[in-house]
């Protein structure tokens, strides 16, 4: 069974002309289940942590995110969601509620908005670095500003932060921060290694994320394979995403997502339900 479990409808409304596409594309690919990872950025929950973390003052970056802040995002109570997603399973789809958080500072109030709805799944991801944007390629300058190692530290820290929390199911796209192509020339084992512990600790999935496959100038699937072989030797379990924000991507490059999986070992993936897992064949 294919399963697809990363993946957002922000980019319409929750309405079932918008997101039947979102099905068609997983009948075509012969994904079996898909789950929604709707952005914190989406709900008005979460509004004021965004303008408590991120930077949105006059600098380069500033400006760039406080206009992001206003575009487009807040769009409805994360209620509005759930009430959606459980019309979706009334009516016979096969799909799971899913978020995607952001690796907000402040966790306690994270957990406390997140205990009040029911999900199958918590995706935590790395957004932000010290309140930076830093996978807008609007702001892509800003990566010149800081030295690779203190970005691979920074990113490493979140993780931590996001482990450390006990909240999250899953890490999303692991160490995407190659997306860019800034490729460090030193040894980063030491930064995967501290993630894999991490993550390890409080039992959580690996995104296999085939987004920055087809989205961004990398063209690799996430995690990228140093990270994987560690992964594997820790024994983190893993799903497969697509990381979908358009109807026609969903699914996308799944099966070079199994194929990736799999040559690092793993025979199986996770299938989640009200949190609860099951660990079924990845093929």
């Amino acid at each position: 069974m294919k399963i697809d479990y990363h993946m957002h409808f922000e980019y319409g409304s929750y309405d079932l002309s918008w997101v039947q596409g979102f099905f068609d594309s997983a009948a075509k690919r012969h994904i079996g289940e898909i789950g929604i990872s709707e952005h914190t950025h989406g709900f008005t929950d979460f509004k004021t942590l965004y303008y408590k973390d991120v930077i949105h003052d006059d600098s380069f970056i500033g400006k760039f995110q406080k206009k992001w802040l206003q575009t487009n995002k807040f769009k409805c109570p994360l209620s509005d969601y759930i009430k959606f997603m459980d019309m979706l399973k009334a009516k016979g789809y096969p799909v799971k509620t899913g978020i995607e958080v952001c690796n907000f500072q402040d966790q306690t109030t994270v957990k406390q908005i997140l205990d009040r709805q029911p999900f199958d799944y918590i995706i935590g991801s790395v957004h932000f670095l010290h309140g930076w944007a830093y996978d807008s390629s609007q702001i892509r300058a800003e990566w010149k500003n800081h030295d690779l190692k203190e970005i691979y530290e920074w990113y490493t820290q979140e993780v931590e932060k996001l482990c450390t929390a006990k909240i999250y199911d899953i890490l999303g796209h692991p160490f995407n921060i190659r997306l860019f192509k800034f490729l460090p020339d030193f040894d980063v084992t030491p930064y995967l290694i501290r993630v894999a512990e991490a993550m390890k600790k409080t039992n959580m999935v690996v995104d296999i994320n085939t987004g920055t496959r087809y989205r961004y100038p990398i063209k690799e699937i996430s995690p990228f394979p140093a990270f994987m072989k560690i992964a594997a030797k820790y024994k983190l379990p893993v799903i497969t995403s697509s990381d979908a924000h358009k109807p026609e991507d969903c699914g996308a490059y799944i099966d070079e997502a199994v194929t990736y999986a799999k040559s690092f070992g793993y025979t199986q993936r996770v299938k989640f339900t009200n949190r609860n897992r099951e660990f079924i064949p990845i093929d």
